[in-house]
């Protein structure tokens, strides 16, 4: 029964994380997104661990303490802030700058989710108290961070018209402006973020 519901949940993640890509104007991005989720080692581990309200990877991890479905889907999709992490062996890990398309893309990933498991509870209001809780533990780039908040901020204050803040227009700007204050304050290593 699980493989059936674990199947319909990462159709409904498609779909939404799709529609939001649209409306950013990276439609590729939403059709590609998550493919990896379809190969053998994601899709039977993640079958397995299947709930239906939050992640399995997630409910994996609880059990297992790792997830190899996870190890490997976020070596594979560039939308992951996790993806962005270097310098891990010599122990002080630091955050690159992710391309633009990766931050919308996640941002429509995190929207995507949110619809998949929330279903008609879902509102902009809770996915900002989400992500304010969800901040205090990633390792993103200032500027990665700072976009996901002025973003979720603004889908909070216009809940009524998402396509007021999800658009090309807006995002590309925000997202240009927020390098280029961090450009100009860290000229010599704008790119990477503090190490930890």
């Amino acid at each position: 029964m699980n493989y059936f519901n674990h199947l319909k949940t990462v159709l409904t993640h498609k779909k939404w994380v799709n529609r939001y890509c649209r409306m950013a104007g990276i439609p590729w991005r939403g059709i590609k997104h998550d493919l990896s989720k379809f190969s053998n080692i994601e899709f039977k581990e993640s079958c397995k661990h299947w709930t239906g309200n939050r992640s399995p990877i997630d409910n994996c991890k609880d059990e297992n303490g790792y997830s190899k479905a996870w190890q490997h889907h976020k070596g594979r999709n560039t939308h992951h802030w996790e993806y962005w992490i270097d310098n891990i062996g010599d122990g002080h890990p630091n955050a690159i700058l992710m391309p633009y398309e990766d931050c919308v893309e996640m941002i429509c990933d995190f929207l995507g989710a949110a619809r998949a498991y929330m279903g008609s509870k879902f509102t902009y209001t809770k996915e900002y108290e989400w992500w304010l809780e969800k901040r205090k533990h990633v390792l993103m780039h200032p500027v990665v961070k700072e976009f996901v908040d002025v973003v979720f901020i603004f889908l909070k204050k216009y809940h009524t018209n998402p396509k007021a803040i999800i658009n090309e227009e807006f995002l590309n700007g925000t997202y240009k402006q927020l390098v280029q204050q961090y450009r100009t304050e860290h000229p010599h290593d704008w790119q990477k973020g503090p190490s930890l």
